[in-house]
């Protein structure tokens, strides 16, 4: 495993990142002033419940509608057709994005993979892509649902599983998390209330690409890891209720965290020959500002390591599934890799699970 990317061609790479964030941004002082009204009337401690909303670290968010729409967005229905809506313009914007930075064209996709938990839809998103971009009509499409903040790790590596079947095929993983329409505003749970000040709207696509289709630049995917929690279903997820997707934020993700990532990551890079200490470049998931402290504790990682991942949560707050692409698009740019870099993806999710991606330039 220690050769050069160069000596080693049968894996599948990364060739690009796209990313976009909804028009309508709102400072995290602005949601508070919106969402004190509501609060006012129904909770003895208003106060603590804007505590929580700044304690989760984040400065800011765009949203899919305009602040002032979501006292009208009563119903599922109406929440849903806005994230189809929303979330079908957002992904043409990072797929188009996406291709024009791997110099690719809509003709060269071969397959799309896409991730969401936060909407639902027959045609899936991805179907209504096909005539929008001008996919090929015969391009094959992977909808996936209910992975929650994982699926952008679990979506990388299925869709690097797939490339070595088809070595000469292109990929799209598109995720398209609008998590604002889901919120449910006369719900006061702490999980809720968190919820409420953490997660952000936004969507991202990475083009995959097989070991031999033409241009192979960009880290090669080589290696994944699926790890499931046994009896952990109440730990993240969504109730579904009348009027949309409530959510499922247990206080315990941070423990479980510390109880096993590092035997995780470190029992994943053991079988590939490989320490700690060799990966340069952490990409991890933007879960919050506890697990991000959890990731660093339990994995003993110096001070910079996951910078750009709490960037990102200050910036934009936690997209989901998005949120390790929009931080996987930013190493690329910006990490200055040589060949010959390790990186390792990773992030936890509804099940409760995690998924690892082992990366090398």
């Amino acid at each position: 495993m220690h050769s050069s990317p160069g000596q080693d061609p049968s894996l599948p790479f990364i060739r690009a990142v796209g990313r976009a964030l909804p028009s309508h941004y709102a400072t995290q002082e602005q949601l508070i002033e919106a969402f004190r009204g509501l609060w006012a009337t129904r909770h003895f401690n208003v106060e603590r419940l804007e505590e929580l909303h700044r304690s989760v670290r984040v400065r800011g968010r765009y949203l899919a509608v305009p602040l002032d729409s979501y006292a009208k967005l009563v119903t599922f229905q109406a929440r849903n057709d806005a994230w189809i809506r929303e979330a079908t313009a957002l992904s043409e914007q990072v797929a188009r994005q996406a291709l024009e930075r791997a110099e690719l064209t809509p003709r060269d996709v071969d397959h799309v993979f896409f991730v969401s938990v936060t909407g639902i839809a027959t045609p899936s998103i991805d179907a209504r892509l096909v005539n929008r971009l001008g996919l090929r009509g015969d391009v094959k499409r992977t909808p996936i649902f209910g992975l929650g903040c994982v699926a952008g790790v679990a979506g990388l590596a299925r869709a690097a599983d797939y490339l070595r079947a088809f070595p000469t095929h292109t990929a799209l993983l598109v995720a398209a998390e609008l998590c604002s329409l889901t919120l449910q505003r006369e719900d006061l749970s702490i999980p809720n209330i968190i919820a409420s000040g953490l997660f952000g709207d936004g969507a991202a696509c990475a083009v995959v690409r097989g070991a031999e289709a033409a241009g192979a630049r960009g880290p090669r995917v080589m290696a994944s890891r699926s790890v499931f929690y046994p009896d952990t279903e109440r730990i993240m997820g969504w109730d579904v209720v009348d009027s949309g997707f409530k959510v499922i934020l247990s206080a315990k993700v941070p423990q479980l965290v510390k109880d096993h990532i590092l035997r995780d990551v470190e029992g994943f890079l053991t079988e590939h020959g490989l320490r700690r200490s060799d990966i340069r470049h952490w990409v991890a998931h933007t879960g919050g500002p506890r697990v991000l402290q959890a990731f660093e504790e339990a994995l003993e990682l110096e001070g910079e390591a996951l910078a750009r991942s709490w960037e990102s949560l200050r910036e934009v707050g936690n997209l989901s599934s998005a949120s390790v692409l929009f931080v996987l698009g930013e190493t690329l740019e910006k990490a200055n890799a040589r060949p010959g870099d390790w990186g390792l993806m990773m992030a936890l999710g509804p099940g409760f699970c995690a998924e690892m991606v082992l990366l090398r330039w």
